[in-house]
């Protein structure tokens, strides 16, 4: 894999656990930050988004995907080398 992956969600968001299940069923391995229990990350996702907290905020080695559609993760994914 060339990317380290990163998502950073929450528990209740359903496009958090959207995103993490197609990852875990493409086998691709991925660090997970509750944003609930980090507030040093949900301030960093903030930051990121232009004072919103969306998420998923998935960082893909640098590169910062907010709530990407399955089609969007997979295609940055492949682009990535990743898949």
């Amino acid at each position: 894999m060339s990317s380290k992956i990163t998502v950073y969600g929450a528990a209740w968001c359903g496009d958090t656990r959207r995103t993490r299940a197609l990852l875990d069923a493409l086998g691709v391995p991925y660090d997970y930050v509750d944003i609930d229990e980090d507030p040093a990350a949900e301030e960093w996702i903030t930051r990121q988004n232009n004072g919103k907290r969306l998420t998923p905020t998935v960082d893909l080695g640098g590169a910062l995907l907010f709530e990407p559609t399955d089609e969007e993760m997979e295609q940055a994914l492949r682009g990535r080398g990743v898949l």
